[in-house]
């Protein structure tokens, strides 16, 4: 049996409660990517072109400094990794999460919570902050409603 682990970004909580409850379903461990300097509710504001998230998003190179890089991601096989979706794709602090570490040969399957958008071409994107023996699969986007038995469910089929 692989060692499982799930780790998640969460600016407003929302990504945090659905990561709980799917490392419950996953019997995994949780490990939460925390912004050095945590987002506020100016910088989340995406109808301001100046917010920080703006900004960080329009540019695809920016990376977000993490708090810190302690993840013992040597001791798992599969990482569920979630976020919310930002501009149709993930946060750039999920490229700073994955150029943080080694992810050779592990998988990752992704998560993410949003207002109304999908996954796009965000595994795609992804895919560039990795090692290409890692695999990254498109998982699902997850409601805050998700009940526990439809987790297991999706949990049983991905893995």
């Amino acid at each position: 049996m692989s060692k499982i682990l799930v780790a998640y970004f969460s600016a407003t909580g929302t990504t945090e409660s659905t990561a709980k409850k799917l490392a419950e379903a996953a019997n995994a461990d949780i490990y939460e990517i925390k912004a050095q300097t945590p987002y506020t509710a100016d910088d989340l504001n995406w109808r301001n072109d100046k917010s920080r998230s703006s900004v960080e998003m329009r540019d695809k190179s920016y990376r977000p400094q993490i708090a810190d890089k302690n993840a013992d991601i040597e001791a798992y096989d599969t990482i569920f990794l979630g976020f919310p979706i930002w501009w149709y794709v993930a946060p750039t602090i999920i490229n700073t999460f994955l150029e943080s570490y080694d992810f050779s040969g592990k998988k990752i399957i992704l998560f993410a919570t949003s207002g109304g958008s999908g996954f796009g071409q965000t595994a795609e994107e992804l895919k560039k902050s990795v090692d290409s023996t890692c695999t990254i699969v498109s998982g699902r986007v997850l409601s805050s409603g998700i009940s526990a038995a439809e987790l297991k469910k999706w949990v049983d089929s991905v893995m």
